[in-house]
């Protein structure tokens, strides 16, 4: 009896994870209208058509493949508008990638658009090394690259390829 009972061991995690192939999403979500408050005022709203959760992967992530439109709102309750055709988000380290059509405009009028941007959301930092346009002010910069903090206080434009003063 003894050693029946030390040959038995523990496979709880196992046995929950039957039928579940973790090449699959452990969740789907639609049509989602996501939004994040602090203090009760309103910091985000998140939409999009579809989410696919695999959390049940090592490296966890939300997988956003027909893109989204997200709302952030700062103190004074100013809204910038970002958008991309294809979204993913890597739990562990806190980035997000945006492909596709990406656009960020703010609510001073500074637009970015880029074919794919990264977000770092530990240091609020956006950053790619793909071609990108960049609206601010009266110039459009067009470059290979972009670097910058979440409020554009810091954006630069790498390897510049062109750069229009357009009147108004």
């Amino acid at each position: 009896m003894v050693t029946m009972f030390f040959s038995c061991k523990d496979n709880f995690d196992d046995v929950q994870k039957i039928g579940i192939s973790e090449n699959e999403p452990i969740g789907v979500a639609e049509n989602i209208n996501l939004k994040h408050t602090d203090s009760g005022k309103i910091k985000a709203i998140l939409i999009s058509d579809k989410m696919l959760d695999y959390s049940n992967r090592e490296f966890a992530f939300n997988e956003f493949p027909e893109g989204i439109v997200l709302d952030v709102f700062d103190d004074n309750n100013q809204k910038s508008v970002i958008v991309s055709d294809y979204a993913i988000v890597y739990n562990k380290t806190d980035l997000i990638d945006l492909q596709g059509n990406v656009r960020i405009a703010t609510h001073s009028q500074d637009t970015l658009f880029a074919e794919q941007l990264y977000y770092d959301q530990k240091r609020e930092w956006l950053f790619t090394n793909k071609p990108v346009t960049f609206r601010t002010g009266s110039d459009v910069i067009n470059g290979n690259g972009f670097d910058s903090d979440t409020k554009f206080t810091n954006a630069r434009v790498l390897e510049v390829t062109g750069i229009i003063s357009v009147d108004e």
